[in-house]
């Protein structure tokens, strides 16, 4: 396939001048023959392999794949890396550096001879961040998820990333599992290159571009170590070179009707609630609307059919055999839950790549009628203690607690709650609400995951398993819990929740959305009289961090950023 079109890497390589001289013989000394600069699509790959990103690891070797796909389809592939952060590694949290990620990828874009982009993607942040800088810029784009880990296994089980580590050590806290045992586990946890093989962040985040459109059908779930993974790899660079010719862009992807289907996906899957800000931070880039109260509306309606931890029973290698996401939305698209406008990086739409999508085990990918949870999906809560809302995510809490009130013990920081948990003079019961302050985007800074609170240790031996949490903070997508997060605006900004007070009653009524602080408007206001923020001084780039990040209702994005600014570049550098 060809283009009359002139492409953007000419401007740099088909000019005969002095710039088009440079530009061409730096580039042969890596032995590209003089026909790679013919006007052919040049190809960036995004690649954020890292050693410091453990489920990255594997890149380099798929980058490869990709390349040869590339080549196959008459392009020039060109490498480069970006920065890459692993949730497993990184302090105070891989959050506070997903923006800058975005910033790095969209300003190497921007710079650089490349008419189309594959991006790399894995570990949760950069699963995002790319897309992000890459929404910015509006080339063409597809991506080429790296997969999931092998089923973890111990003593005979398997073990799912993350969930099984949150169950190990509050069962070594409650004193039911030793602490030998709980080290014993960790050799089969991670057992093969791949991203957590639980509905974590990662792997909502690879379902989340596949029912975006960015993906090829089914790429989101192939295991890493699964040969099909390299052959989705190749496909992927053979297409991006037809998105190039057929200018085929994210403005023409990701649309509303993407987004809803997004949406309407991530309750299906039971995915995470980080996927909440990373879609809305991805959505502000492209300039599509989307609003908090659009996941409710879209999700509400939808129930969580995928059986898998943690909101269920299996794990990411059982969903890829199942039939993976096109099983998925084949479910949405026959329950007529799927906007069929919506078009993908294949040419096709969505419902058109799902309609005959194979679905192999009803137990995994359950039929809508017989789902995991009626109401999946995010609820979005409001209430005096949320004016600009907080989320919950149904399929992983007790039913139980959905409608609750209790009495408040607060924690003014994640450093007070670890001093206080297990202080056995702390006055606590299961029918308490455990309040965080101080985690969310301009506190931490970066609203770690730490909202998913470990419960009191006399509670845990008593058999207490969970408790409704509330907090500014995010959670793993590997988490489970009756847990309220992303209270907005946070308490460091002057949210609400800065003014409770241990002591205090609070309502939740997930079924009414609501989320009430008993406390009189004239209290609170007596309460704010007195109250002071307490933050760090910061420098450097967690300075600019803190001066200019937006609320979770928002994306967590920064707000100089928000927006498509193209990829046009007019000026040279010689």
């Amino acid at each position: 396939m060809s283009s009359s079109r002139k492409l953007r890497s000419t401007q740099w390589f088909g000019a005969a001048s002095k710039d088009g001289f440079i530009h061409r013989s730096w580039m042969k000394n890596q032995g590209h023959p003089p026909e790679s600069f013919d006007g052919r699509p040049v190809i960036g790959i995004c690649n954020t392999w890292s050693e410091l990103t453990p489920c990255n690891g594997h890149f380099r070797a798929l980058a490869e794949h990709i390349k040869r796909g590339v080549y196959d389809a008459g392009g020039l592939p060109l490498e480069f890396p970006v920065m890459s952060t692993g949730e497993a590694l990184v302090k105070p949290t891989a959050m506070l550096f997903r923006n800058l990620m975005s910033m790095d990828v969209e300003e190497t874009i921007r710079a650089n001879p490349v008419d189309g982009v594959v991006f790399m993607t894995g570990c949760d942040k950069t699963a995002v961040g790319p897309l992000m800088g890459a929404a910015s810029c509006n080339l063409p784009m597809i991506v080429v998820p790296g997969g999931p880990m092998l089923n973890g296994k111990f003593r005979g089980c398997d073990i799912g990333s993350g969930t099984s580590v949150w169950q190990f050590s509050e069962e070594v806290r409650a004193g039911s599992m030793t602490l030998e045992e709980f080290m014993a586990a960790e050799e089969g946890m991670s057992r093969s290159a791949g991203h957590c093989n639980t509905m974590g962040t990662a792997s909502t985040m690879a379902c989340m571009a596949e029912a975006l459109g960015l993906t090829l059908p089914g790429a989101a779930a192939i295991p890493a170590v699964d040969a099909r993974r390299n052959l989705a790899a190749r496909l992927a660079g053979r297409r991006i070179v037809e998105m190039v010719h057929e200018d085929l862009t994210p403005k023409v992807i990701l649309t509303r009707a993407a987004f809803e289907n997004a949406v309407r996906a991530l309750g299906a899957i039971g995915g995470s609630t980080n996927a909440v800000v990373h879609l809305l931070a991805i959505a502000g880039r492209i300039e599509t609307p989307l609003t908090l109260e659009d996941f409710d509306s879209w999700g509400r309606e939808v129930p969580t059919l995928l059986n898998l931890q943690p909101a269920g029973q299996f794990l990411m290698e059982e969903f890829y055999y199942a039939g993976g996401l096109p099983g998925v939305l084949r479910r949405l698209l026959e329950a007529r839950r799927l906007n069929p406008a919506a078009v993908t990086v294949n040419g096709a739409t969505l419902a058109a790549n799902s309609a005959a999508a194979p679905i192999h085990n009803d137990e995994v990918i359950r039929p809508w009628h017989q789902p995991l949870v009626h109401e999946g999906g995010i609820a979005v809560l409001h209430g005096n203690l949320a004016p600009r809302g907080a989320i919950l995510k149904p399929a992983a809490a007790t039913p139980a607690l959905l409608q609750h009130r209790g009495r408040v013990i607060a924690f003014e920081s994640i450093e007070d709650y670890k001093q206080r948990i297990d202080d056995p003079a702390l006055d606590v019961d299961e029918s308490c609400v455990l309040v965080l302050k101080n985690c969310g985007p301009v506190a931490y800074p970066g609203m770690a995951e730490v909202g998913n609170m470990g419960l009191p240790r006399k509670l845990l031996e008593r058999g207490v398993r969970d408790m409704v949490r509330i907090s500014d903070a995010r959670m793993s997508g590997t988490a489970y819990g009756t847990v309220v997060l992303h209270t907005a605006p946070e308490a460091a900004a002057g949210g609400p929740l800065a003014l409770v007070q241990t002591g205090d009653v609070i309502e939740l009524d997930v079924a009414h959305r609501r989320l009430h602080l008993e406390v009189s408007d004239e209290e609170l206001a007596r309460r704010r009289q007195h109250w002071q923020p307490v933050l760090a001084e910061q420098r450097g780039y967690a300075r600019l961090y803190v001066d200019h990040v937006l609320q979770a209702d928002r994306g967590v994005d920064f707000d100089f950023l928000v927006g498509c600014r193209g990829a046009e570049v007019i000026r040279e550098s010689h």
